[in-house]
């Protein structure tokens, strides 16, 4: 008789349960801990700190420009 090498279907499904299962711990952790709402504030932060700072630049452009202007 031959034996045959390779995985079984059982041993397979039961890998996968296993993952599931693990994935489903560590989605319900992250969101649990507020993760998501931590990096959407992050976010916003980060797109008010770029709208001050366009601001700021737009602010010395215009100061140049009048002091170019003036020597003109």
């Amino acid at each position: 008789m031959k034996r045959q090498n390779g995985i079984t279907l059982v041993a397979l499904v039961i890998t996968i349960i296993i993952l599931l299962i693990l994935a489903g711990i560590s989605i319900g952790a992250l969101t649990n801990q507020g993760l998501f709402n931590r990096a959407q504030e992050a976010k916003n932060l980060s797109e008010k700190a770029q709208q001050n700072e366009i601001n700021t630049l737009n602010e010395y452009s215009d100061k140049i420009n009048a002091i170019m202007n003036d020597i003109k």
